[in-house]
């Protein structure tokens, strides 16, 4: 592997954090502003995507914990991000 290979590995790997940092804010910020809302249109008859919704149903509270938890990951996250040369 070349020293360009490895810089673009590098590369790629930051902005796929950057994406699921991304993808952290958004969702948290969902949980927190629409909980209900947003736990309906996760549940699903497929049982190991619906497993990960379960815990929330009906608990409004429990999804906006868990909507802040994921807002403060998604911001660290991205906040130790930086783009090398």
């Amino acid at each position: 592997m070349t020293m360009h290979d490895l810089s673009n590995l590098q590369l790629g790997i930051r902005r796929s954090a950057e994406m699921a940092a991304v993808f952290m804010i958004g969702d948290g910020l969902l949980g927190l502003l629409q909980p209900r809302r947003h736990v309906d249109l996760w549940r699903s008859e497929v049982e190991a995507v619906d497993l990960l919704v379960r815990p929330f149903a009906d608990h409004p509270g429990r999804r906006r914990a868990y909507g802040l938890l994921q807002l403060g990951a998604g911001l660290l996250l991205a906040a130790t991000l930086t783009r090398r040369a």
